[in-house]
């Protein structure tokens, strides 16, 4: 597997990003993320964004991470905003998510990031099972779905020790 960093609109990006919008929509039944997302925001040193790529050159996997800081929306400052986690269908439990989550960990802790957040929702139960076995904790609800009752809010401190 080959993990690249493209602008979070190279037409591999765009075209996983549809696949997980569509997700979204057989999850939830509504029209997908409504985050407001802009390609600036996973530009370095602000943010990344990564794919995996199988021996095929296919792209398979997914995620990005951008900066947050104290806003209206509960962020804190130094916070990393984990987005557009996603894996294909049929490479899913492989271990590819585990590896982009690590990646985007430590490419955050290298930016000055202090902690990574995430959003995601009760209809996702593998997201939730691989954040809080990744050592992400409940934390108090931000951003654009923090007042749905499906959210649930996570973060990781991103201090040296933290892995």
């Amino acid at each position: 597997m080959d993990i690249r960093r493209v602008p979070f609109d190279h037409p591999d990006a765009v075209k996983l990003n549809d696949e997980v919008q569509a997700e979204y929509h057989e999850r939830y039944g509504d029209g997908g993320d409504a985050t407001l997302l802009e390609p600036a925001d996973f530009q370095p040193p602000r943010g990344v964004y990564l794919i995996v790529y199988d021996a095929l050159g296919r792209p398979v996997a997914t995620g990005g991470w951008r900066s947050q800081d104290h806003n209206g929306e509960g962020n804190e400052d130094g916070d990393a905003e984990l987005k557009r986690m996603f894996v294909i269908r049929e490479m899913r439990g492989l271990g590819l998510a585990r590896r982009v989550l690590s990646a985007l960990e430590d490419d955050a802790r290298a930016a000055g990031r202090r902690r990574m957040v995430l959003e995601t929702g009760t209809q996702q139960p593998e997201a939730i099972g691989l954040y809080t076995s990744s050592g992400y904790e409940p934390c108090a609800k931000f951003g654009y779905y923090r007042c749905h009752e499906a959210s649930r809010c996570y973060a990781k401190p991103l201090g040296h020790d933290a892995s």
